[in-house]
């Protein structure tokens, strides 16, 4: 009983400092000026994240992964649309998967 409420406790701790930290970095963001060089920069991050999230995933797998990554970069260049791009990619990779 000790060591659950131990878990938990430790647990919410985590979740508050996640939270604590997000919501910090919002109220500062917000109340930034962003001019010159650093607009562009910050409107880049997520991309940024999400490429270095996949990346290893992606090099690390086999054709099935890599046929979806192009397919998802092809679809994202000729519709521009972020939502069909990864419908594409998870489709993709999902056919491959059931048929090798």
């Amino acid at each position: 009983m000790a060591e659950a409420a131990a878990t938990a406790l430790a647990v919410a701790g985590m979740a508050a400092v996640t939270y604590a930290t997000r919501a910090a970095g919002l109220f500062l963001v917000n109340r930034l000026r962003l001019a010159g060089r650093w607009e562009p920069f910050l409107q880049s991050i997520p991309g940024t994240v999400l490429v270095s999230i996949l990346a290893p995933a992606v090099l690390a797998g086999g054709p099935a992964e890599w046929l979806a990554a192009a397919a998802t970069v092809a679809a994202s260049l000729r519709f521009r649309s972020l939502p069909l791009a990864l419908a594409v990619g998870l489709a993709v990779v999902w056919v491959l998967r059931r048929i090798t």
